[in-house]
């Protein structure tokens, strides 16, 4: 099977963009380049927690909502959530009702506070577990590594929840931890260029 189909311009993008046309921008423009702003992380953390059962395509088709019940994923204010905010939210058909899930932002927005009040962001915390380029696999031919689980290891231990081993490497994927654009993809050398440049936490 071919890594890369043609994307819109004819150069070769990663296969799963063929899933839904809105893939592309989001592959493009997002997917792969490193991260280091804790309320990003935050938002990708909750949302691959989201899509557990379910497509990235739901999700990113309802990103907009999510990101206005749960105040731009500013954690210091999801925080403050009571059980009157998750019910109201239970009944939003813009977002994924799942009541374990709407919980687990509420709860894992705590857990944020502390980890930054213990570590200084949530992005040492997370930057801690990129794993060595050379020890990478082929692109997109797993779905868990032994740094996922490890991060996801330690952050069930802190109390977070719905992060486990395939979403945390989902995660690492998307926030730029590790490069994971197929080799004949246009993005993988834009991506490995922002890599190269950013600077870690």
């Amino acid at each position: 099977m071919n890594a890369t189909i043609p994307g819109p311009d004819g150069k070769p993008r990663c296969q799963w963009c063929k899933a839904a046309p809105e893939f592309f921008a989001y592959h493009d423009a997002e997917w792969g380049y490193p991260v280091g702003d804790d309320r990003r992380l935050f938002e990708k953390i909750c949302l691959e927690g989201f899509q557990s059962g379910l497509s990235w395509c739901t999700i990113l088709a309802k990103r907009e909502n999510f990101r206005a019940v749960f105040h731009g994923f500013d954690f210091n204010k999801v925080a403050l959530f009571t059980e009157r905010d998750v019910e109201h939210l239970l009944k939003n058909a813009g977002i994924i009702r799942h009541r374990g899930k709407i919980e687990a932002v509420v709860n894992n927005a705590r857990r944020a506070q502390e980890m930054v009040a213990r570590e200084g962001s949530l992005a040492a915390f997370f930057w801690r577990y990129e794993p060595d380029p050379a020890q990478l696999p082929v692109p997109q031919t797993v779905t868990t590594s032994p740094e996922s689980v490890a991060l996801s290891k330690a952050l069930k231990k802190l109390g977070w929840k719905f992060v486990g081993p395939t979403t945390a490497y989902a995660f690492m994927q998307a926030m730029g931890l590790i490069n994971d654009h197929a080799e004949g993809c246009v993005i993988r050398a834009e991506v490995e260029k922002a890599r190269s440049g950013f600077k870690r936490p």
